[in-house]
């Protein structure tokens, strides 16, 4: 995340984050053509480095450096631009970079692509630097998640999209305490924060779109559901916080943490919370 401070998945990025206090890396993985595991969030260059092209069709030694000015994913209208950042600054790393250089930080992956390939390149990576109980991986895509289970199970895992679902049903019906969870991290958007940029884009929300915020208001978050799961050792995380009131309904909430894009307001709030 820090994208609204810094040029994303950048290892500049990533020490302003750490520097501004953040406990935690959040972080996306592809495949080069040339089978390099690099640190890139979209399939396509285009939106961060101006080229139409995809990162699976460019050899490592061959990618752009990102554009001096890139939209800002998940805030709509916004762009981050910083012409002191050399073109050094806006490189695409590799994914053993940040682990050699943020040894001790733990780090949250989202393994952007359905290839086995990637899944057990970055599962050696995790093994060589010795990091298992410092990373977290997973995808939307629930096949990703069952091989990432499969290919190295000592690393934390989140819950896929389809796992979410069956949790929810499970917590509904009551059978939630007898059900058995390998994941250890659940990590979801803050409802809260989607419909507020969803109302960004557009004047009034369709009548279906209004029910699914309400289902997703009333139990992605539901207290009780997030209370059990913490009492089971499981992680809370919702993304993606940007403003004062997301970072207060996640503490309301009882969120382990929050995923942000800016890192330097969340650690303000936190300081005056503790104060």
């Amino acid at each position: 995340m820090s994208s609204a401070e810094g040029y994303e998945n950048t290892l500049k990025n990533f020490r302003n984050a750490v520097e501004k206090g953040t406990n935690m890396l959040e972080l996306d993985v592809r495949r080069t053509r040339d089978g390099e595991v690099v640190v890139f969030h979209d399939a396509s260059l285009l939106r961060t480095a101006g080229s139409d092209l995809k990162i699976e069709d460019v050899d490592y030694a061959s990618l752009p450096r990102l554009s001096l000015t890139v939209p800002i994913d998940t805030i709509p209208g916004e762009k981050f631009v910083d012409d002191t950042w050399s073109e050094e600054d806006r490189r695409i790393p590799l994914l053993r970079e940040v682990f050699q250089e943020f040894t001790n930080i733990p780090i949250n992956i989202d393994i952007k692509e359905n290839d086995i390939r990637l899944i057990k390149q970055v599962s050696a990576l995790i093994n060589e630097f010795e990091r298992a109980e410092l990373t977290v991986w997973g995808s939307f895509n629930n096949e990703v998640c069952k091989e990432c289970y499969r290919v190295n199970p000592d690393v934390r895992l989140f819950f896929s999209v389809k796992r979410v679902v069956i949790l929810l049903i499970c917590a509904i019906t009551g059978l939630l305490p007898f059900v058995p969870i390998k994941e250890t991290h659940y990590e979801i958007f803050l409802p809260m924060a989607l419909k507020k940029r969803r109302l960004m884009q557009v004047q009034q929300l369709p009548l279906s779109e209004k029910f699914l915020f309400w289902a997703c208001e009333t139990f992605l978050v539901w207290k009780p559901l997030i209370s059990h799961l913490k009492k089971r050792g499981i992680h809370v995380y919702f993304w993606v916080c940007n403003d004062e009131n997301e970072f207060a309904q996640c503490n309301e909430l009882g969120a382990t943490g929050c995923m942000t894009d800016r890192p330097t307001l969340l650690r303000e709030f936190l300081n005056k919370s503790t104060e």
